[in-house]
C-alpha cells in the first residue's frame, strides 16, 4: 500500500492546481519580403510598418534566426509579434544563406511566409532610369545584365514564395492595397482620426485636413458662471450642446464625413486631422470636438480628441 504524499504546503495556504496550464506564448508572425530590385520592396515594407509590424530593411539572412529568437523568447503579451524582414541581393554574400535560414525556421514551426515582388524587365529598366541609380548587380554592365543576373539568383525563391505580386501595372497606392489585403488583420483596416480643438486667435493647425468653425454658436465666455470653465466641464458642455442647431450640426457633419473617410481608406490615407475652432479654443470648440469624437467612435473609427489651446488664456 503506497503512502500518501507528504503535505508540503503550510496550513491555510491553498495549493496550486497540479494541472495548471502554463501561459502560452503567442507565436509571432514572420514575413520575409524579397524579389526583384525596383519591384516595390521598400513600399511594401512601409505599408507593413504603418500596420504596426516591426520592419527591418536589408537584413543579412543569418540575422533573421536571431531576430525571430528574440521575439519568441520575450515575456507573454510584450514585444513585437509581427516581424517583416526585407532580405534581397543587396546583402551580397549574406543573401546566399537565405534558403537555408528559411528551411531552418520552417522546421521550428514559426509562422513564416515569403512575399516575392516582381515586375517585367521593361518596367524595371524604366524605374531604374527614372531614379538614375544602378542596379545592385549591374557592376560595369547594363541594367538588363543586372536584372538577368538577379532573376537567376531568385528563381528558386520565387517558386517557393507563398505570395507573388507582379507590380508591373501597379502604382504605389495599388501596391499598398494589394499588400494590405494579403497580410492585414481585421483590426488593421481602420482610419486613425485626430479631432483637435483650437482657437482662431492662435492660428489654424498646420496639419488640419478639415477645419470646422463653430463660432456660429453663442459664446459661453460672456456668461460669468461659465467663463472660468472649459468645454470639458459639464456646465459648459451642456450649455453648448443645448444651443439651437448644435447637436444637429454635429450629427450632420459626422454624416457628411462618412464618404470622405471611406475615400481616405480606399486611397491608403490612414491618418486624418479634424480641427474644430472657436475664438479662444476653450469653450465651444472643446465641447463640439468631444461630441464629434464620440459620434465617430460610435461609427467604429479610432479617434483621439485633444485640446490644443486649452490653458493658453
Amino acid at each position: 500500500m503506497s503512502e500518501p504524499s507528504p503535505i508540503t504546503v503550510p496550513s491555510g495556504i491553498p495549493a496550486l492546481e497540479a494541472a495548471a496550464e502554463a501561459p502560452v506564448l503567442e507565436q509571432p508572425q514572420v514575413l520575409v519580403i524579397t524579389g526583384m530590385s525596383g519591384a516595390g520592396r521598400t513600399r511594401a515594407a512601409a505599408v507593413l510598418e504603418d500596420l504596426g509590424w516591426y520592419v527591418v530593411d536589408n537584413l543579412p539572412a543569418q540575422m533573421l534566426t536571431h531576430l525571430v529568437g528574440m521575439l519568441t523568447s520575450g515575456p507573454v503579451g510584450t514585444g513585437a509579434r509581427r516581424l517583416a524582414a526585407v532580405i534581397d541581393v543587396r546583402g551580397r554574400e549574406y543573401f546566399a544563406a537565405l534558403t537555408g535560414v528559411l528551411d531552418h525556421l520552417q522546421g521550428t514551426g514559426v509562422d513564416l511566409r515569403l512575399l516575392f515582388l516582381d515586375a517585367s524587365d521593361e518596367v524595371l529598366v524604366r524605374r531604374f532610369e527614372q531614379v538614375r541609380r544602378p542596379h545592385p548587380l549591374q557592376a560595369d554592365g547594363r541594367i538588363l545584365d543586372g536584372i538577368a543576373h538577379e532573376r537567376a539568383l531568385l528563381s528558386d525563391l520565387r517558386e517557393r514564395a507563398d505570395t507573388v505580386i507582379d507590380t508591373s501595372e501597379l502604382n504605389v497606392h495599388d501596391l499598398a492595397r494589394v499588400v494590405r489585403a494579403g497580410v492585414a488583420d481585421p483590426g488593421d483596416d481602420v482610419l486613425h482620426l485626430s479631432v483637435l480643438s483650437f482657437g482662431f486667435k492662435y492660428g489654424i493647425p498646420l496639419d488640419a485636413d478639415h477645419v470646422v468653425d463653430v463660432r456660429f454658436l453663442a459664446n459661453p465666455y460672456w456668461i460669468t458662471e461659465l467663463r472660468h470653465l472649459s468645454g470639458r466641464d459639464a456646465p459648459v458642455r451642456d450649455y453648448v450642446l443645448g444651443l439651437p442647431g448644435a447637436t444637429t450640426f454635429v450629427d450632420r457633419y459626422v454624416e457628411a464625413l462618412e464618404p470622405v473617410l471611406a475615400g481616405y481608406l480606399h486611397e491608403e490615407k490612414r491618418y486624418a486631422t479634424i480641427a474644430v475652432g472657436c475664438t479662444g479654443g476653450k469653450h465651444r470648440s472643446v465641447a463640439i470636438s468631444e461630441a464629434i469624437g464620440a459620434r465617430l467612435r460610435e461609427r467604429g473609427h479610432r479617434v483621439q480628441v485633444t485640446a490644443r489651446d486649452l490653458g493658453k488664456e
